[in-house]
């Protein structure tokens, strides 16, 4: 009989991601399961490319606190809360660790809640609303965390191995056919001071040129999109993509020979694609929440300060790379 699981990981992007590996784990572990996955209307489409992934449930938490008692939001909730208690689940697994998570969302599910204890989850009230707490270390990677919640909550020993996102082979039927001679930098992040100086990336844009390979830069917002045409002004190799879907982003960063990224969500998208990757870390630590998989490099600042690395040092390990 097939063992039904859902898996309640909200956001962020990075986060949703670090989770793709652990369902790989409980496939090769256990014969035959299957998942659900409750996830923000935003990062919808990201749990779908898992081939363990049978319903995506999104949720808009974050849209809906703007107006949470409005008529509209208050029917959506009832829609989400409908679709949530269609399936009896075998083990619902919190990987989010909020109280909001816990709250809104895993204590309403039919099924044994799964998550982690008051030591480990990031919000300790939230282990109020498990049936089964579960320690893991903070002092580790999220993606490694991660995986050890599954394991304990669905009882296998956790494979010794690095974990595996399982999705880049989603994407190789809708490849490119650019012969993967192109890079694609990943300049747009939330955050000012990850954000590298414009300078430096025209620089190091520079460096690139003779080399043949052609840039390409995505973005997802309007300033990001102005701050991509001034990179790209004078640059005959360097082309400003048009505004893309999710999953068309990960079609252009699975066919690049490699990418040059800030700290950011798509960094993490390239790292589970397997995608050869250099990031740039300024004020961030890597430790916890860094690019995560095969092929992923990292060039911190000993200032921690984004404007101290420069575009000759990102060059020279980015030519060791193609």
């Amino acid at each position: 009989m097939t063992k039904r699981v859902l898996i309640v990981k909200t956001s962020s992007m990075g986060d949703v991601l670090h989770t793709l590996p652990a369902l790989t784990d409980a496939c090769q572990m256990i014969d035959d399961i299957e998942f659900d996955w409750v996830v923000e209307e935003n990062f919808a489409q990201i749990p779908s490319w898992h081939f363990a992934v049978n319903r995506v449930i999104p949720v808009a938490i974050r849209r809906w606190r703007k107006s949470w008692f409005s008529h509209s939001v208050r029917a959506e909730r009832k829609q989400f809360i409908a679709a949530l208690r269609l399936q009896q689940y075998d083990c619902i697994i919190d990987a989010q660790g909020l109280i909001k998570s816990a709250l809104l969302i895993t204590r309403k599910a039919r099924g044994a809640k799964h998550g982690l204890d008051k030591n480990s989850a990031r919000e300790p009230i939230a282990s109020w609303f498990y049936d089964q707490k579960h320690f893991v270390a903070k002092n580790q990677h999220a993606v490694e965390r991660v995986r050890q919640l599954f394991a304990q909550s669905l009882g296998y020993t956790l494979p010794n191995k690095i974990g595996d996102y399982a999705i880049a082979k989603h994407f190789l039927a809708a490849l490119p056919h650019d012969n993967q001679q192109y890079l694609v930098f990943l300049h747009a992040t939330t955050r000012d001071d990850k954000h590298w100086t414009e300078d430096e990336w025209r620089r190091l844009i520079t460096l690139i040129e003779p080399t043949g390979y052609k840039v390409k830069l995505p973005w997802g917002a309007a300033h990001e999109y102005e701050r991509s045409l001034r990179l790209a002004e004078g640059f005959s190799h360097v082309e400003v993509l048009p505004k893309l879907t999710l999953a068309e982003v990960a079609t252009i960063l699975a066919g690049a020979k490699a990418v040059v990224s800030v700290d950011t969500g798509l960094s993490h998208l390239t790292a589970a694609l397997d995608r050869p990757n250099i990031t740039l870390y300024g004020p961030t630590d890597p430790k916890l929440i860094g690019g995560y998989g095969c092929n992923q490099h990292r060039l911190i600042s000993p200032q921690k300060s984004m404007p101290s690395i420069l575009a000759k040092d990102v060059y020279q390990q980015l030519m060791q790379l193609i």
